[in-house]
């Protein structure tokens, strides 16, 4: 986790102060990149406001883990937005600047942190869920996803030795319970928001 988590926890808790901190650490980078590619103070104002309306929906719809520097999360947001922005006013031979470059993030930034985030709440479900399942379901599906020394998943005839059962068995069970673990999953409303 990114020491900047700090400033989710303040979008979601409305913390005054971390805000500002926030604002005076990543507008400046913002307003440079709307001012050089034809826009106003006000113009990056706006889309600095909006991508962080756009941050708050997104950890409050789900636990939004950061991997990078806010401002980097931020700053994709609004080069999306800014070009967005210049493709509708219909700007000819709009062309960035080196924004993009200077942090070598480029400009699939924001895609990958945002599937990054995805996979991550979604993980996060099925633990949640694998965690309301009996201990027989619990123990055989995690024994189903380890791995051995080798690096190789644990085969269904280890699985059945580990437990005392006959490898038909385990077979079965284990069906059994990872249609069970995906009902819960899907019936749980989080499940919704991480379809896409």
């Amino acid at each position: 986790m990114h020491p900047d988590q700090k400033y989710i926890d303040a979008l979601l808790n409305n913390d005054r102060k971390l805000l500002g901190e926030l604002y005076q650490k990543c507008f400046p980078i913002i307003r440079n990149m709307v001012v050089q590619n034809k826009g106003t103070e006000a113009n990056a104002a706006d889309i600095f406001q909006e991508a962080l309306v756009d941050l708050f929906k997104i950890a409050k719809a789900r636990q939004l883990t950061l991997q990078f520097s806010i401002c980097a999360y931020i700053k994709g947001m609004c080069t999306n937005k800014w070009r967005d922005e210049l493709k509708k006013s219909n700007s000819e031979g709009v062309t960035f600047t080196d924004f993009d470059r200077q942090d070598d993030i480029g400009e699939d930034y924001f895609k990958v942190a945002e599937e990054h985030n995805l996979k991550q709440a979604r993980l996060n479900l099925i633990k949640k869920k694998l965690n309301e399942m009996g201990e027989s379901c619990k123990e055989l599906i995690r024994l189903s996803w380890a791995r051995n020394a080798a690096g190789k998943r644990i085969s269904t005839e280890e699985i059945a030795k580990a437990l005392h059962i006959t490898e038909g068995y385990a077979r079965k069970k284990k069906s059994e319970c990872i249609v069970k673990l995906m009902r819960l999953v899907m019936d749980d409303p989080e499940y919704r928001n991480l379809k896409h």
